[in-house]
């Protein structure tokens, strides 16, 4: 199998397994628990929140272990927002390019009464500061923009956007999943007040996150029922998935550089070679801005993404149409859409995902297998309807 969706969720980095297994045969305790088992239990917890701080150059204390990005997302932006209200503040800034787990939370803030404003997006999916400035209220008191963009792989000058925030007044949110383990992420240096983590994007276990919160800074919790993570995220705390969480951390920050120019080079090599098939285009800033190095979203026209998705995934060959919370969805891209993409060539895009299992060969197979695969939808295609939403006429293609 060649996997190329590391932006769905990366393979778990060497180690990381064998520290997890280990913790769970030698950790029964609970880590609430005042005795010997439970105390060992807490100190590796504590290990690992120290290692999960020094891979953002944050403080222990400022680190909230969750179940991964969505939750932790949640938490920031509902308390956040709770917080900035609480000085009469309900106003909420963000975009149209963020992750679901984003648009979600702020969703359902703007349906409590908050006011949210999104910022506009150019045609390669950039966002400006001096939109920003112009969007912010006296009122303002949260803004929440992505680090890296999930599906484009646009990375966004968030110091300066933090910065701007602030000088108004309000409180700042990133989210850093797609950033994390793939570039320089010091939260100091962004000056954020939040940054959302998940384990599982940077070859760490699944359902582990955690959440940077600026020391100091009051964060009401999502849920009732527990003391945990200093009264801000209750629940026995997944002690195997958090140890695995700081291990994998680790691994990330060791390889980062040299994985940054590796990966730069083979999407070098594929979009090079895909861009040659007719028709096919790259979506975002391309080699003209800031980018993760590892990620490409490339559409071929009249080819609805999700059937080059199979087609390649007939041959063995893992990507993705887009953020894997919404893959099975065969609506067009929201963020393609916010882009001023039409609804057809927004279904065309195709995400492919490099990480640090990705080899050289894999990205041959990728690109000996997609020109034919494109070949066969097209034809297939033809003028048939395309998946539900993609042409809006609600009905599905038929595949043979």
């Amino acid at each position: 199998m060649v996997y190329l969706d590391h932006n769905a969720t990366s393979p778990l980095r060497e180690g990381v397994g064998e520290a997890m297994a280990r913790a769970q045969i030698a950790l029964p305790g609970n880590p609430s628990s005042v005795h010997a088992a439970g105390r060992r239990a807490r100190d590796a917890i504590e290990v690992a929140r120290a290692k999960v701080a020094r891979f953002v150059g944050a403080l222990r204390e400022e680190i909230v272990f969750t179940s991964g990005g969505t939750e932790g997302d949640n938490l920031a932006i509902r308390g956040l927002a709770r917080t900035a209200a609480a000085r009469g503040r309900r106003h909420i800034v963000t975009s149209a390019l963020e992750h679901p787990a984003v648009t979600g939370a702020v969703a359902e803030l703007a349906d409590a009464g908050f006011t949210v404003t999104r910022l506009p997006v150019s045609e390669r999916g950039e966002l400006a500061v001096t939109d920003l400035q112009a969007t912010l209220r006296d009122d303002t008191g949260l803004v929440s923009l992505a680090f890296a963009n999930h599906e484009l792989g646009n990375v966004y000058p968030i110091a300066a956007l933090a910065a701007v925030a602030h000088a108004r007044g309000a409180l700042f949110h990133t989210d850093a999943v797609q950033a994390a383990g793939k570039l320089d992420l010091d939260v100091a240096t962004l000056g954020v007040d939040a940054a959302t983590l998940s384990a599982h994007k940077l070859g760490g276990p699944k359902a582990v996150g955690a959440l940077f919160v600026r020391r100091g800074l009051d964060l009401p919790p999502l849920l009732a029922g527990g003391h945990q993570e200093h009264e801000r995220r209750p629940g026995t705390e997944n002690v195997a998935g958090i140890v695995g969480f700081g291990v994998a951390c680790e691994l990330a920050s060791a390889s980062r550089e040299t994985e940054e120019a590796r990966l730069g080079a083979l999407r070098l090599r594929l979009e090079t070679a895909l861009l040659r098939i007719p028709g096919a285009r790259l979506f975002g800033v391309g080699e003209a801005g800031a980018r993760l190095a590892g990620t490409s979203l490339i559409g071929f026209s009249d080819a609805p993404g999700q059937l080059v998705a199979i087609g390649l995934d007939l041959e063995g060959i893992c990507v993705s149409t887009g953020a894997a919370c919404t893959s099975g969805s065969l609506e067009p891209s929201p963020v393609l859409l916010a882009m001023g993409l039409g609804a057809r060539a927004a279904a065309e895009g195709v995400r492919i995902s490099l990480g640090w299992t990705t080899t050289a060969a894999d990205v041959e197979a990728l690109v000996a297998a997609v020109p034919g695969i494109v070949a066969r939808v097209r034809a297939a295609s033809g003028d048939e309807p395309w998946p539900t939403g993609a042409a809006g006429d609600g009905r599905p293609l038929e595949l043979s």
